[in-house]
């Protein structure tokens, strides 16, 4: 079982080639930059799991120079789009995207310095997030972080009648999908050895959540 592909992906547009529009990424970035500012390493590497079309990867390696940013995907369209964008901007800090599914039992990295994951909770089978912690507690040193961006409940408050709407579309679209609850991913987080160490409110019902191994 594999982890989800992005079918919502565009065109870049005429003479685009390979290169894919994720709307969302133009409206996120600059919240989710702001955050990762405060949670990153001031340097080393941050491998981004799930990268789709590889906006993301551009405009935070571009914007965090200290850190070399390895983007990945399991799908091979959003994996041609993340080279398309790294080759057109020509970023030192920018790898080549590799192959990566959530939810194999070994992924093509020795370590990392952080892990970021942008929208594929939701979008993915719940086994995919079970092995993003479990291989990200096999990659990451202790206070390393794991961040996770994308909408979740959370007990206590109240839901956006614009995520209900989401999650019913989601789970119509494929059962196994769906926005996921804050409380059952921090238990999962405890289980694999991490804890939950900050939770930032983003824009348009969303979160960001920074686990570190404990």
């Amino acid at each position: 079982m594999t982890q989800a592909s992005k079918p919502w992906l565009s065109s870049a547009g005429p003479g685009s080639d390979d290169k894919r529009h994720a709307p969302a990424t133009r409206r996120n970035r600059d919240a989710i930059l702001a955050v990762l500012r405060d949670v990153l390493p001031p340097s080393g590497l941050v491998l981004e799991v799930a990268s789709g079309s590889g906006e993301h990867a551009v405009a935070f390696a571009r914007a965090l120079p200290g850190l070399t940013w390895q983007p990945s995907d399991p799908d091979p369209d959003a994996l041609a789009s993340i080279a398309a964008w790294q080759e057109e901007a020509k970023l030192p800090n920018l790898r080549q995207p590799i192959l990566l599914d959530a939810t194999g039992d070994t992924w093509p990295v020795a370590s990392a310095d952080a892990i970021l994951c942008i929208n594929m909770v939701h979008i993915s089978q719940w086994e995919a997030t079970v092995g993003l912690f479990v291989q990200s507690a096999k990659l990451l040193q202790k206070g390393a972080p794991l961040i996770l961006y994308g909408p979740y409940f959370r007990k206590g408050y109240p839901t956006a009648p614009s995520n209900l709407a989401f999650d019913e579309s989601l789970r119509a679209r494929n059962a196994q999908w769906g926005i996921r609850s804050l409380e059952n991913v921090s238990e999962l987080a405890r289980s694999t050895g991490f804890v939950l160490a900050t939770v930032h409110d983003m824009p348009a019902n969303n979160l960001t959540l920074s686990f570190r191994p404990m």
